[in-house]
């Protein structure tokens, strides 16, 4: 087996992952809903589903067009990252249960979840995101790739991190309004 065929096995598993994720997201996503849970900042929601599909895209594009020539040692450690990436994103879902979706959406009367990775880190789904974003394209040396996402993906950050502390910050209100209202 080829490295660049090698490579594109893996971001079809990391592309059944997601998936599966989307699986999981709709119906936690219904669950929340249905107890009244409220969905917040829409407008980021196509972007970031854009955002992550082409990410998986243009990697299999640069890979293919670049052709570019692979260390032993970057290709392993940087798969090795996508692994502790991929933990780290399903120990979030797990923790989280049937809270964990896709979108923004809180449950008024549910308390915001402090155990598991959110006892270390605030948003550690973003920490596997972000470092998923640098390691799989550099699997096979899609520096360019990982560039473009990272800097993509820090803008969507800083959009989808405000909005999902504001809907959090809600949760310490029974009314719904946010924190700082």
């Amino acid at each position: 087996m080829t490295s660049l065929t090698a490579f594109v096995v893996v971001v079809a598993l990391v592309a059944v992952e997601r998936l599966a994720e989307l699986v999981v997201s709709k119906r936690n996503a219904a669950w929340s809903l249905e107890r009244g849970g409220r969905e917040t900042g829409r407008g980021h929601y196509p972007v970031m589903v854009v955002l992550h599909s082409g990410f998986l895209v243009a990697m299999l594009i640069e890979a293919w067009a670049r052709r570019p020539e692979v260390g032993t040692a970057l290709a392993w450690s940087m798969l090795g990252v996508v692994v502790a990436a991929q933990a780290l994103r399903w120990w979030c879902i797990a923790t989280l249960g049937r809270r964990w979706n896709t979108r923004v959406i809180v449950v008024p009367g549910l308390p915001p979840v402090r155990s598991g990775p959110y006892r270390l880190l605030t948003h550690p789904n973003y920490v596997a995101v972000v470092l998923e974003g640098i390691a799989l394209p550099l699997v096979h040396g899609c520096w360019i790739t990982a560039l473009v996402f990272t800097l993509a993906n820090a803008v969507l950050l800083t959009v989808r991190i405000r909005v999902e502390n504001d809907a959090l910050a809600s949760l310490a209100h029974p009314d719904g309004r946010l924190a700082d209202a």
